[in-house]
Parts: structure tokens; sequence; C-alpha cells
């Protein structure tokens, strides 16, 4: 049965308010909307009375069914914005988030002070958004992207072309529980958003992460801290000297963070909070701080 596109949308809207709340709801059926339709929301609003054809309309009930059962958003679109760039997302990589701005941005206002064609090394890159943002607004810096996934690096990889960083931001495969490679050089800043949920959280994830995003990215540990002790101790050979490591860390984490770096001959620059006033990320420096 053939429906107007106004009555898709609120019959989506209607449905998903079972699950969220009326702005939430609204906003989701748009973009399922516009996803299911191939339209824009100028297009959608435009077209709000024309009949959607039957293909439409079943499309955009099973989205809307895959919705509620759990399946991000993201996932279904197959593409998120972070810091104002596109990328797409699959299950093989974390769905960027707002969270994650706050390391980004640190790491961005360090990267406008470093030297001429700073080199930055995103370490556990997933879709690449830390390092893309910063190739995008730090324009002279040389990024390489870093996963131990290969399905990750394919997704980075897509989103290198697509936000035409290619001249400046390569993609290499790196464990960071292993000393890196001597063929990965040295660089001006090294920032990370690893795995860093622990053992008792896990248990404790939204459906829409436990069964949707990848573990392997999610998982520091029983204390959540495996990954930044390994970083710390492995990578700290490939900053150049002075360097820089950028950190994002779970909630109250911060201070065991900044404890294991002080303990390794780091100096802590700054620690940063995100959009809900909660520590999010720190960047230290090697050595001594320069006056």
């Amino acid at each position: 049965m053939v429906k107007k596109i106004s009555e898709l949308y609120l019959d989506a809207r209607r449905a998903l308010m079972a699950e969220e709340d009326p702005q939430t709801a609204g906003m989701v059926a748009r973009n399922l909307l516009c996803f299911a339709s191939g339209k824009s929301h100028e297009q959608v609003l435009a077209q709000r009375e024309m009949y959607a054809s039957e293909e439409v309309c079943g499309t955009m009930a099973a989205l809307t069914q895959r919705y509620l059962q759990g399946e991000p958003l993201a996932y279904i679109l197959g593409e998120w914005e972070f810091y104002g760039l596109k990328l797409y997302v699959d299950p093989h990589v974390l769905i960027p988030r707002d969270d994650t701005c706050a390391v980004t941005t640190l790491a961005i206002n360090q990267g406008l002070y470093l030297q001429e064609a700073p080199r930055i090394l995103d370490l556990c890159t997933g879709s690449g958004c830390i390092g893309l943002a910063i190739a995008s607004r730090v324009k002279d810096a040389r990024v390489t992207l870093a996963d131990i996934s290969k399905d990750a690096l394919a997704v980075a990889k897509r989103n290198v072309t697509r936000n035409h960083l290619s001249a400046r931001v390569s993609c290499v495969q790196a464990d960071a529980l292993t000393p890196p490679s001597a063929f990965l050089g040295k660089f001006d800043m090294i920032v990370s958003n690893p795995p860093y949920i622990t053992t008792a959280e896990m248990r404790e994830l939204p459906k829409s992460v436990s069964e949707f995003e990848p573990h392997l990215a999610l998982y520091g540990g029983d204390d959540g801290l495996v990954f930044y002790r390994s970083i710390i101790e492995n990578f700290t050979q490939a900053l150049k000297p002075g360097g820089c490591l950028c950190f994002e860390f779970g909630m109250g984490q911060g201070d065991a963070v900044c404890q294991l770096l002080l303990e390794k001959g780091y100096t802590i620059l700054e620690r940063s909070r995100d959009y809900n006033d909660i520590e999010r990320a720190v960047i230290a420096q090697i050595g001594r701080k320069e006056d």
C-alpha cells in the first residue's frame, strides 16, 4: 500500500516514540525517510504530499524495524558526520561520537603550533575520524591512520578518499599492543582513542553498543587501561624529542592515565572535558615542558 511521504514520516515517528523521546523520534524518522527515498531533507519537505512508491514504503518500514531492534542509526545509514566531515561507517568501526571532539580539539590546537608539515599518527584510528579531522584543520599536517583491523582500515581508506585528503593522509596496519615497526618513523604527535571499556562495564553496555559495535575497539582489559600502558611503553619511541601524546579516556580514568604518563617522563600540558562537562582527554609532552 502506497502512502504519502508525510504519512511515512508520521508512521515512523509514532513507532519510534515507543523507544525515543518525541524530538529524537522525529530526527530518526526524517533521516530514515531521506535514506529510504534517496531525497534530501529539503526535498522530503517540499514533496511531503506526494505519494511514495511501494518500494520506498517497504524500505521505510524495514529500516524503522531495524532501528527498533537496536541497530544504531549510523550503521543503518552507512555514514555519520564528525567535526564537519561526512564519514562512512559500518560495524567494523566505532561510530564517531561527540565525546571524541574533546581529544580531537586538543590535538588540532597542538597541531597548529607544531613545526612545518608535522607528522601525526592516529593510533587505533577506526573510521579515521580523529586523524581526518586533524588533517582537515592543520593544512600542512602529514597524518598516518593506523589500526590492527584490516576491515577498519578499509573504512578509513574510503574516508580519506571521500574527504579528498589522499595527498596528506596514509593508512597502515599497526598493533597498539606491540612495539611499532621502524618503518613508521618518528612523529611530532600521536593521538589515540584506544579501547578503554572495563570488564565490568562491558557487561552493562546498551544493546545498541554491545550487539552492534566492534568489541575489538571497545574492550580495554579488566581496568580499561591496557592500551594506555602499552602505547606509552611502546610508542614513546616513535615520538620526536619533545613530541606529544594525546589520549581520549573513559569517565573517571583521567587521573590514572595521567599518572601513567607522568611515570614515563611526560609533562601534562592540558586536560579537557567533553560537551557534557565530563573529563575526556589529555595531551602530554615527552620530557620537560618548555618555558
